[in-house]
């Protein structure tokens, strides 16, 4: 993916920039200037860049919990932050923003400066060779067309970038969003959907067609169905009972039926986002995915739900429910996430 062209600005400087990167700081640098242009800002704190370097990651360490490597300081000041100012996973990025701006924490305060030692010098390296004090020195008056002048406590954008950081924002997002997600999906080679992570805020689809067209067949059928956590029976009543992903809906971030279950309403929360365990619990999650499976196809065996059990078993025809295929498709689920940080449910 290119960046758009100019014939009057040095883009292939700013190409460069995102060459070579061990560690994600240029993405969320540069993620955060666009978003402080966009709202119309030329002569831009630094505090207000680090915060956002912080609240734009918020949801891909705390709630998705991916990997940005061992070199990564950025994952580490996101997991201090929430802690520090007794923020939540779910915090809306606004209040994030806020929050980190006006604070008067010095631990807060200390690790947002952190980024100031090496990310707003590095990142017009690719314009100057020299070391920081020097880099700084050529930024005054935007030499060899530099993005921007690098002071103290802030930056100035350079006039001559403004329109065309405006004009091509979205694709210069793309740009970044693109090569942030191959290089972190580098570093978590076996972890689903690395791009939605990246971008998404913590959005859940509604599983209400899930429900209707798949679950309440088997309630009809079966009268009530046992919770494979409480062993309380279940009867089809939204106030009772919750449809659950049995594995995270942060780690595997779909809605596929085969892994989803109607658990206790009251334990879901309890739940949240804990790991299931695997000696306590797969069985049970077989046994009840493989009779509603039996119970939706003998009412409608072209029933589109049915369709998403291929991924497991491309020969379910043939072969049927493959007690060992399944779960050796949920266990590697599980341990990843595990290694990812989500934590398992108290046996």
């Amino acid at each position: 993916m290119d960046l758009p062209n100019s014939h009057f600005l040095p883009v292939g400087k700013l190409a460069s920039v995102f060459a070579n990167t061990s560690a994600t700081y240029k993405f969320y640098w540069f993620l955060a200037i666009l978003e402080l242009v966009e709202e119309g800002n030329i002569i831009i704190k630094k505090r207000e860049l680090f915060s956002r370097m912080i609240s734009n990651p918020w949801y891909t360490v705390n709630y998705f919990h991916v990997s940005f490597g061992k070199q990564d300081l950025i994952q580490d000041s996101v997991r201090a932050i929430i802690k520090i100012e007794n923020l939540t996973i779910n915090e809306n990025k606004k209040v994030i923003n806020f929050v980190l701006e006006n604070t008067k924490k010095i631990e807060t305060i200390n690790i947002l400066n952190h980024f100031d030692k090496n990310v707003p010098h590095w990142f017009i390296s690719s314009w100057f060779s020299g070391t920081r004090n020097e880099i700084y020195l050529f930024s005054q008056n935007f030499d060899n067309g530099c993005l921007y002048r690098l002071e103290k406590n802030h930056i100035e954008i350079n006039p001559s970038w403004i329109s065309y950081l405006k004009l091509n924002s979205k694709i210069l997002k793309g740009f970044c969003y693109w090569n942030l997600s191959i290089f972190l999906q580098k570093r978590n080679p076996n972890v689903p959907d690395i791009p939605n992570k990246i971008y998404k805020t913590i959005t859940r689809n509604s599983l209400i067609k899930q429900t209707n067209e798949y679950w309440k067949f088997v309630f009809n059928e079966l009268g009530a169905v046992d919770c494979i956590f409480t062993n309380k029976k279940l009867v089809f009543d939204e106030k009772k009972y919750a449809l659950d992903h049995f594995v995270p809906h942060a780690f595997v971030s779909h809605d596929l039926i085969w892994n989803l279950i109607p658990i206790d309403k009251n334990f879901n929360s309890f739940k949240s986002n804990k790991l299931p365990l695997i000696d306590k619990h797969f069985d049970k999650f077989y046994t009840l995915q493989k009779t509603a499976f039996e119970v939706v196809k003998s009412y409608n065996s072209k029933n589109k739900y049915l369709e998403e059990y291929l991924s497991i078993f491309p020969d379910l025809d043939d072969n049927g429910w493959d007690y060992v295929r399944f779960k050796e498709t949920i266990q590697p689920l599980i341990t990843i996430a595990s290694n990812n940080g989500f934590s398992y449910m108290k046996d």
